[in-house]
Formats: C-alpha cells, sequence, structure tokens
C-alpha cells in the first residue's frame, strides 16, 4: 500500500510517498535556486539531502550563502581531497589544521616535499570525481566496527575520539573506497562540488571553496604571514606538550592530571603578554599609541589590562582611551545598506575629533575626553576627563577598528604599536575535524552575555550572523597590519566552557529559529570531558572574563 505524505516548502505543497529522500523533493521544486542547496531545515532541524521523509513535514531548502550550507560544502571538499591525495600520495598523512586565506589548511606529512605538480594532480584529481558524479554514501554501524576501521587505517586521533562519542553506533561516510568520519552533515553527490581548487603554501595545501560574498566563484586566497606564523606556534606548543587532540585532552581530565596543563597554559599567555610589553619598552616612540583589536570575545579587554600591568611593571605608566566615547550623536549615525543605523561602521565614530585629541596628547597638550551617553545617544563634556600624558605614558586604544588606517590617519605610523588579538585554537577533534575558532569564540560569548548581561543563548545566538558579517567587514581586512598577534585561546578552556554552555543550550526550544546552532554545538560539545573544578584558574585569566571570577574585568 502506498502511503502519501504532504511537504510543504518555499514554493508550494507536494504529495510523494513516505520515505521519499529531500533530494529527490528538491528536484521537483518549481523554483530556480540561485546557490547549491546542500541541506534541508525539516520542522526546524538540519537534515542531509539523503534523509527520508516519514510524515508530513514544512522543509526551508539550505543552501551554501547559509552558514550551515557552507560548512556542509567544505566538510564534503575535505572529503574528496583526502579521498584524491591517499590515492595520488600512497603513504601520505594529511591533517585539516585551521582555517587560512578564505580556505583549510591542509599539513601533509610525505617522504617527499610537496612540490606543485603534486598539488595539481590532486586538483585534477578531484575534478575527476566531480565530473563521474560519485555517491556520498551514509552509513551507520556499532561503534566497535567504526573502531576496528580506524584500527586498520591507523587513525589514532579518529579512535580515542570515538571513545567519547555518548552513543552505540556510528555514522561513516562512503566515496568510493574511503570510509571516514565527519563531526556533521555531507552533500550526497560529488558532482555538487564544483567550486574548489588548491593552492601549495608553507609544505602544506590551502583548499579553498565558494567565496562568501560571491558563492559561484571561488575564495580568493589572500597571503596570511602574520595569522600563518601564530597558528603554527600554536601548533607547536600544543606539540610540546603532548596535546594534539581533544581527546588527549580527556584522557589528562580524566587522569586528574590537568590542573598542570592549566598552569602550563596561563604561563604561556604570561610569558607572551611580557613579551609584547618589553618590545613596547624597547621602542617608546612607536609605542606611544598602542592598538589592540580583534574579533567579538577573542579577550580584548582581559589582554588589554594584563599588558597594562607589564608595562607598569616595565617603567610606564600606561592611558586607556575608549573609541566608543567618539561615536558621533546617534542622530548622525551612518545608515547601512538595509537603511538600519550602522553603529559598526567606522564612519559612526567622530574621526576628525578622535585624531585632533590623539595628536595634540602625543604633543604634550592637555584635552577634555568626551564621554558618550548611551542613553541620550550624544557625547558629554566633564571637567574630571580632563588629561595630558607625559613621555613615559603610552596610549592604549581597544577597539573593534583599532587596526584599521583610517582611525588613526593623522597619527604617523611610527607612532603606533599595533596588536591583533583572537582566539585560535590549538586543538583539533581529530586529524580531519578542526574546531573553527568561531565556535570557540560564540561559546565564550554565549557564556559571558549570560552571566555578564543577563542574555539567553537564543538571544546571542539569533545576533551572531550579523556579528560575523560586521567582523569580516571592519576587523578580518586589518588583521595582517598588526605589529604583533596575539593568541588567547587557552587550550584546556573547552573542558571548562562545556559545564556553563550546555544548559544554556539546552533550554533552547525545538521551534526557536536557532534550535538548530544549538544542536550543532550540543553535538560538538559531547567530545570534550568536563573540569568540574575551576580552582587552578587564576583571577586574572582571560578565561575569568568569560565564566566570571575576573579581578580584571567586571
Amino acid at each position: 500500500m502506498i502511503v502519501l505524505i504532504t511537504i510543504t516548502t518555499q514554493s508550494g505543497e507536494f504529495k510523494v510517498e513516505k520515505n521519499t529522500t529531500l533530494e529527490q523533493i528538491l528536484s521537483m521544486e518549481r523554483m530556480d535556486f540561485l546557490y547549491p542547496v546542500t541541506l534541508g531545515l525539516v520542522n526546524n532541524n538540519l537534515r542531509e539531502l539523503s534523509y527520508e521523509l516519514e510524515e508530513d513535514s514544512f522543509v526551508n531548502w539550505i543552501d551554501i550563502t547559509d552558514p550551515d550550507g557552507r560548512r556542509t560544502y567544505m566538510r564534503s571538499l575535505t572529503f574528496l581531497f583526502i579521498r584524491a591525495l591517499e590515492e595520488l600520495l600512497p603513504g601520505a598523512v594529511t591533517k585539516i589544521q585551521h582555517s587560512l586565506s578564505n580556505g583549510f589548511f591542509c599539513e601533509v606529512e610525505y617522504e617527499e616535499k610537496l612540490n606543485v605538480d603534486d598539488v595539481q594532480k590532486i586538483e585534477l584529481r578531484m575534478r575527476e570525481f566531480v565530473d563521474s558524479n560519485e555517491k556520498i554514501i551514509r552509513f551507520r554501524v556499532p561503534k566497535e566496527e567504526a573502531i576496528n576501521i580506524y584500527k586498520k587505517q591507523n587513525r589514532e586521533g579518529k579512535l580515542n575520539l570515538l571513545k567519547y562519542k555518548n552513543t552505540s553506533t556510528v555514522h561513516l561516510y562512503r566515496c568510493g573506497w574511503l570510509e571516514d568520519y565527519f563531526y556533521g552533515y555531507m552533500v550526497p553527490s560529488t558532482a555538487m562540488l564544483h567550486t574548489f581548487s588548491l593552492r601549495l603554501y608553507n609544505d602544506g595545501i590551502v583548499l579553498l571553496g565558494p567565496d562568501i560574498k560571491e558563492p559561484h566563484k571561488v575564495s580568493r586566497f589572500i597571503h596570511q604571514p602574520k595569522l600563518f606564523k601564530i597558528y603554527k606556534e600554536a601548533k607547536r606548543w600544543a606539540k610540546i606538550i603532548n596535546l594534539p587532540n581533544a581527546a588527549s585532552l580527556n584522557i589528562l581530565v580524566e587522569n586528574n592530571n590537568h590542573p598542570e596543563i592549566i598552569r602550563l597554559a596561563e604561563a604561556y599567555h604570561e610569558k607572551k603578554i611580557c613579551d609584547i610589553a618589553d618590545m613596547i619598552k624597547k621602542d617608546p616612540e612607536k609605542g606611544k599609541i598602542i592598538l589592540i583589536a580583534g574579533p567579538s570575545s577573542s579577550g580584548k579587554t582581559s589582554f588589554a589590562q594584563r599588558l597594562k600591568l607589564q608595562l607598569m611593571v616595565n617603567g610606564l605608566s600606561p592611558v586607556s582611551l575608549s573609541v566608543d566615547d567618539y561615536f558621533v550623536n546617534r542622530d548622525k549615525t551612518p545608515l547601512d545598506e538595509y537603511g538600519e543605523k550602522d553603529y559598526e561602521s567606522i564612519y559612526a565614530i567622530d574621526l576628525k575629533t578622535f585624531n585632533e585629541d590623539i595628536e595634540k596628547l602625543i604633543l604634550g597638550y592637555e584635552v577634555n575626553l568626551p564621554s558618550f551617553n548611551f542613553k541620550t545617544g550624544t557625547r558629554e563634556y566633564f571637567e574630571e576627563k580632563k588629561i595630558s600624558i607625559e613621555e613615559n605614558q603610552p596610549l592604549i586604544i581597544e577597539g573593534i577598528h583599532a587596526l584599521n588606517p583610517i582611525l588613526t590617519q593623522s597619527i604617523p605610523d611610527g607612532n603606533k604599536f599595533k596588536i591583533y588579538i583572537s582566539a585560535l585554537t590549538q586543538l583539533n577533534l581529530d586529524e580531519h575535524n578542526k574546531i573553527p575558532t568561531t565556535d570557540l569564540r560564540l561559546i565564550r560569548r554565549i557564556v559571558r552575555d549570560y552571566h555578564h548581561r543577563s542574555y539567553s543563548a537564543s538571544t546571542t545566538l539569533s545576533m551572531w550572523q550579523s556579528v560575523n558579517r560586521g567582523e569580516r567587514k571592519n576587523i578580518f581586512p586589518y588583521q595582517e597590519n598588526a605589529d604583533i598577534m596575539f593568541n588567547s585561546a587557552l587550550i584546556y578552556e573547552l573542558a571548562v566552557l562545556k559545564k556553563h554552555v550546555v544548559p544554556l543550550l539546552e533550554d533552547i526550544k525545538e521551534d526557536d529559529p536557532v534550535f538548530r546552532e544549538s544542536k550543532r554545538l550540543l553535538k560538538f560539545l559531547q567530545y570534550f570531558v568536563d573540569i568540574t573544578d575551576e580552582s587552578d584558574i587564576i583571577n586574572t585569566s582571560l578565561l575569568r572574563e568569560f565564566i566570571g571570577g575576573s579581578k580584571l574585568v567586571h
């Protein structure tokens, strides 16, 4: 007996047989899609296109302009890349390390040094997979069977990770001969993966996918030597302390050996901050203005306070100045492309007054600094905010636009020391599943917003895409302008943040628009064992800015 169900999509209703796949329904759609559809949102739950529908459902299509759609596309490309590389370079081991230059940096261990010809052959092989329209098949196996598969493949990272997956079965993916485990969804066919390219970079390969703004084009490769250097340093340090992945941290926590790692990580941060303070001390002219920029929840505030202390140890008397106090009056705020007030635009700042005040301070004049009244939306001036600075008093300026040359356009570059701060995770889940730095910052922000601003996780998640757009526009293009980069990630912190954020994510209901994102984060966090005792985390730790107990940030 044929059982029919009703499927409602953006273009109308369909009567289909029970167990029809999303891919089949997509082929029936009466609308043209500008960009490749990679997922379906079925009753507010993310599903792969191979998913079979068993009941009446509302379906929204997710394409590569959506963060989940893009993640699925890039994950599938990674699968293709691993297969092509291992076919062409027998014995090679690849590790998907981190984001770089609008793509993924893939470290390749091989008996010979990679060359351009190798990379071209791998890309050509990937395109052959695309042209042959091979299926990417999802299948379920008992966890023990998956463990046996990885023992045969000698994939230690995946072996250890599966121990912490709290289910008795595991979903694997197969494309041709390759079977692998990936955290997240895949597209059903290689034919969907047209838009990509490979580039040889620093003895590894950068995998580039669709451009975020123009998804029909491949992302433009951007040379980012400073960012690459800080990533490389983070990975090298993780290797030194023998913590290459999440499972290795879990083992330490389970054996109660994590307190030493906490102390090591905090000492590492302190050393780096001391080094930066010493650099500023050695070049007082360049250190007159210290500019600190970084994306949301990178720990800028705590970092600025700790740097201030180290500068004081070096005999300096730094003065902090807030860019926010130079906002134009609210009725002068520029509008964005949607006609809304754009508070994140650099032109929301009174650049003329800001530069004039900085110049006067450098020259030794007294300046009456403004205070922005966020209730009235106007700048105000008070007698007690008149200041002047002396030779040993550098100005610390922290803000999202700090590295944008327009902000300090009238100040000579020789008087500016520029610092970029972000949370660049040292850990991976395993050799093929990286931990996005964006996820770490998002988890930090959810916890901080709840503790310090009384925001729900739903509120924070609903704002996050807008925050990311602002970062791509106002922060990331200028990160290579920095004189130095500081990595604020602490190698142990996800094991601490987990117990703070999981209850907040679990409170999000299935009908909430951000439910799918909360579900994704919860699945990701299952791979970490909780650090329940926080007594080893010092009260000046950058992590305290988010979990509470900071003596630097209130």
